[in-house]
């Protein structure tokens, strides 16, 4: 079994995980700079303060009540300021990824280093230089730059002083901020994706708004869906050759037995977990379901006369998505409930899981690459897949990573069929994270994904150093044989 020629081997990062240099070169503050560093019994907080100069650190998971604002103490350790430091070594790090032979880098760009406060009060041209750095170096090694122009954070000036996407009016901000990047690379970047895992986007450090309630949540994601259609459109317009894609978070689901009234949850669970996200910016509208479903909640979504129009006229180009675990769906209110990609479900018995409690399902991979293919026949790109683990350094100072290897291989291979079996139209494979990068969900370095360790700590302490993993040759040679051979030597 083999690829197509051409196929995008690569890796995938995140700039509020990776990037760092939060106060440098002109960046403005993000979302993301106010999130702590927690673990899997500590949930990671944001610090607010109030008009009275009260600091709290809050839970991302519930309401900001009104008047806070966005604060950082400068005592508390925010694991996104430094994050493993692509700012100060991205010539060393792409030189590396150019070593394991990468066709594709997926990566973010930080609105706020473009755009300080998020709108066009001021524009950054120290972060457009460091950015067209970037993009020169990886087409020097003739590494495809895959661009995700929001990453789950937005500029803290847009979310304290605008309420987000609450406010329609930061859908111009984005749009502004997209076709300032499109202009200047457009002739180095050609596959872009407008929002990260879009349909985990929600509360404050994702989407701006202090509420979690569903009205709120809906309505702002539907700016977003606005933002992303016009983002396509506008796109389009600068250079008709770019591919932009969406990208949603896609775990692989089952019933947990043949009772319908698992099957029917779990159609109902996948429509509002992730195929309404996709729905709307694949097919250009609104699913009865989901409309059926707002009004038993008893809201209905603002809009303005020409949106569904802008929907239908924005259709995204491909699907990027992630993929990590399957999840087992229940009715029954004593199932057995396990970790997983942020959502609980039942255990399944047939599956191993991982140190932080994803069950691994190779095949459920092949099975999510299928489903999604077949309801849009747009062409696919997996931007994230991959094993967050434990690793340790031995005597000799090697990390001998066979579980990584393990959990890839047995993915790529399952992804190798859905192409070659089944024919699916698989674009390229960018494996998540291809460097150590601190977690999103516990904010942790010890949760490492990389084929690259950095030496970074859970406190923010070491020297940065970076170190390859025995993944790293693996990887190396997958790509130098289109995944021809997935064997651990």
């Amino acid at each position: 079994m083999s690829l197509p020629k051409g196929f995008l081997w690569g890796g995938a990062t995140a700039a509020n995980q990776y990037e760092g240099g939060y106060n440098k070169g002109g960046r403005g503050l993000a979302t993301s700079d106010l999130i702590t560093g927690g673990s899997q019994e500590d949930v990671r907080k944001i610090s607010v303060i109030d008009k009275d100069g009260n600091v709290e650190f809050l839970s991302a998971y519930n309401n900001i009540p009104e008047g806070y604002k966005g604060y950082i103490d400068p005592d508390q350790y925010y694991p996104s300021h430094n994050a493993t430091d692509f700012y100060h070594h991205w010539k060393e790090d792409i030189k590396l990824f150019a070593e394991q032979g990468y066709k594709a880098y997926r990566m973010a760009v930080s609105w706020s280093r473009i755009l300080p406060k998020g709108d066009l009060s001021e524009i950054n041209e120290e972060g457009l230089r460091f950015y067209d750095q970037v993009f020169d170096e990886l087409i020097k090694y003739d590494i495809e730059p895959v661009v995700t122009l929001s990453h789950f954070d937005l500029p803290l000036y847009l979310a304290d002083e605008r309420d987000g996407w609450k406010n329609r009016e930061t859908i111009d901000c984005f749009v502004e901020y997209s076709k300032i990047l499109f202009n200047r690379y457009q002739d180095k970047v050609k596959y872009w994706m407008t929002f990260n895992e879009i349909n985990f986007l929600h509360g404050y450090n994702t989407l701006g708004i202090r509420s979690k309630e569903a009205k709120d949540r809906f309505q702002a994601l539907h700016h977003v869906f606005v933002a992303s259609a016009r983002t396509v459109i506008e796109g389009h317009k600068i250079n008709p050759e770019f591919m932009i894609g969406m990208m949603v978070a896609s775990a692989g689901t089952y019933p947990e037995t043949c009772n319908p009234n698992d099957k029917m949850k779990e159609i109902e669970f996948n429509r509002m977990f992730k195929y309404f996200y996709s729905d709307v910016q694949c097919r250009g509208y609104y699913p009865n379901y989901a409309l059926k479903e707002f009004e038993r909640e008893g809201f209905s979504i603002e809009m303005e006369e020409n949106d569904l129009e802008l929907l239908k006229a924005g259709t995204v180009d491909y699907i990027g998505f992630s993929y990590y675990n399957s999840s087992v769906i229940s009715t029954r209110e004593d199932a057995n409930k396990v970790g997983g990609n942020q959502f609980n479900a039942a255990k399944n018995p047939y599956l191993e899981a991982s140190e932080w409690g994803w069950p691994i399902d190779p095949i459920g991979f092949r099975v999510v690459l299928n489903e999604l293919y077949d309801r849009y026949q747009l062409p696919l790109l997996v931007v994230e897949n991959g094993l967050g683990a434990l690793d340790t350094i031995d005597e000799k100072g090697q990390i001998i990573d066979d579980y990584r290897i393990e959990y890839l291989a047995s993915h790529i291979k399952e992804m190798i069929k859905a192409v070659e079996y089944d024919g699916v139209d698989l674009l390229g494979y960018t494996s998540w994270g291809c460097i150590d990068i601190i977690s999103a969900g516990t904010g942790e370095m010890r949760k490492r994904y990389g084929y690259i360790h950095v030496d970074l700590n859970d406190e923010g302490k070491g020297t940065f150093k970076r170190t390859k993993k025995k993944s790293f040759y693996w990887y190396k040679k997958v790509i130098e044989t289109n995944g021809e051979d997935l064997s651990n030597d």
